[in-house]
């Protein structure tokens, strides 16, 4: 069975799939550094990339990113199970739709209406993050679920399982390719989103993107456009990755 798994992981992971991403990401960095190391610098855009301030803010965009995603599974993971229990299974449609409202605003005006509410600060932005990601993984959560054969847990209640043994290995392990499509969903949004920190006074390469643009400084504004984007490729290639591995084997496709 392992033997099996492992092969199938060979055939799905290939070289390409390993490797095109990275090297692109390479490709893309090693010709931004080219841009900008023969790009004459003046002292306001020497100031802006000096000091590490590169670092810390690609540093604060990690941050703001993993914190926010962490929030999000806390959050969506469990009620999107408890939304396909019998108990509650009515209220899902209100609650999916009161995340779509989240989603639904722009990201800037409910930024801007946290930082109202809860003031200027990175918990500031993480709230908004959160908001604003929380609806595919919960939409998958509830559609992976729901979409399982009623016969294979009516089967499993039949030898015995209980209903948390049946939630854990027969609904989750089925639903894992749809719960993990939203997750990945979740990170390059939240990769994105967290540009819009600087508003919030939540730091990320967003503090360059603006700083490019209130300066008039193409290096500044180029460098932290392509770590965002760079970033963005990164996760979600990851992520893809992970996708692969927790996928059971008997779910796989080619």
């Amino acid at each position: 069975m392992r033997g099996a798994r492992l092969r199938g992981l060979r055939r799905r992971i290939t070289w390409r799939k390993l490797v095109t991403v990275p090297g692109a990401v390479v490709v893309i960095l090693l010709l931004t550094w080219l841009y900008v190391s023969d790009t004459h610098l003046d002292s306001i855009a020497r100031n802006s990339l000096s000091g590490g301030n590169v670092q810390l803010r690609l540093w604060q965009h990690i941050q703001l990113t993993a914190i926010s995603t962490f929030w999000v599974l806390v959050i969506a993971l469990p009620l999107g199970i408890a939304l396909t229990r019998p108990a509650l299974r009515k209220a899902a449609p209100g609650v999916t739709a009161l995340a779509n409202i989240g989603q639904a605003a722009p990201a800037i005006g409910l930024l801007a209406l946290l930082v109202i509410w809860l003031g200027i600060g990175p918990s500031t932005a993480i709230a908004g993050m959160v908001v604003y990601a929380v609806l595919p993984v919960l939409a998958n959560t509830v559609a992976g679920l729901r979409a399982i054969d009623p016969g294979l847990v009516e089967a499993a209640k039949g030898i015995g399982m209980s209903g948390r043994g049946t939630l854990a290995r027969v609904e989750l392990p089925l639903a894992v390719p749809l719960i993990l499509a939203g997750v990945r969903t979740a990170l390059v949004l939240n990769v994105g989103t967290a540009t819009l920190a600087t508003f919030g006074g939540g730091g990320g390469l967003g503090d360059l993107i603006t700083s490019g643009i209130q300066t008039q400084r193409m290096p500044v504004l180029i460098i932290g456009s392509v770590l965002t984007v760079c970033l963005a490729l990164i996760v979600d290639w990851l992520a893809s990755l992970v996708e692969v591995v927790l996928t059971p084997h008997g779910l796989e496709t080619i």
